[in-house]
């Protein structure tokens, strides 16, 4: 069946704890001692993989720990404004889902790189950026794709059913909610398995079941999708 992605309401910024590892472990403590750490390697990192592997929520997460550390953040994806400048008070540069940049945002990345590894007053930043494809199957300018190639490259995979399956009864019990097993089926058969959006889904279930005083059962999953 055709999955569909969901997106209702705001979620909350995701977090380097909040982020379920699985078999990206390697990524996910790569990033822990890159976003903690007061002297960061200009080296780049880029991560790469699938939809719903997480690419953006560590993206995202490490962005808030330096914003939390007070230092400013360049940040491009594909809906950033083509020529925006780079800023040389950043603390680093963040690319979010390169594979999706046109020409103009292609010059921009392009610009933001340079300025941050070989800046003009000689402080270079760190860059960090996200993709989904390896970076020598990028469709992007040669000079930007083999930069984001040079650096520490880490493939992402999406959790296994059982994983998420598993992650989502956590989360349930955590909030006290029952979670009925033929729920859980007709969420991950109909909805994208994003871990992030399935939290979401789990989040405006739990809020909606309060508000209706009804169980979590499938009429609920459909009703509470009418109604938003």
């Amino acid at each position: 069946m055709k999955q569909i992605a969901l997106d209702i309401g705001l979620a909350p910024e995701p977090t380097l704890d909040g982020f379920v590892a699985g078999r990206n472990s390697a990524a996910l403590q790569h990033l822990r001692l890159w976003s903690e750490s007061t002297a960061r390697s200009p080296v780049p990192t880029y991560l790469w993989g699938p939809q719903g592997a997480g690419k953006t929520h560590l993206l995202r997460a490490a962005r808030a720990q330096l914003l939390a550390q007070g230092a400013a953040v360049g940040w491009l994806d594909a809906g950033t404004p083509p020529h925006t400048p780079f800023n040389e008070h950043w603390g680093a540069v963040l690319l979010d889902d390169v594979h999706l940049y046109g020409a103009e945002l292609q010059h921009t990345a392009f610009n933001w790189f340079v300025n941050a590894v070989a800046p003009a007053n000689g402080r270079a930043l760190p860059v960090l950026a996200a993709g989904g494809l390896p970076p020598a199957d990028l469709a992007l300018r040669e000079d930007l794709r083999t930069r984001l190639g040079w650096g520490h490259v880490f493939e992402l995979q999406v959790l296994p059913e059982s994983e998420l399956r598993a992650v989502l009864r956590r989360a349930a019990d955590a909030r006290g909610v029952f979670l009925p097993d033929e729920v859980m089926n007709f969420v991950l058969g109909r909805f994208s398995r994003d871990l992030g959006s399935l939290m979401q889904l789990l989040d405006h279930l739990d809020r909606y079941a309060l508000q209706t005083q009804r169980a979590i059962t499938i009429p609920l999953v459909k009703s509470m999708l009418q109604n938003e």
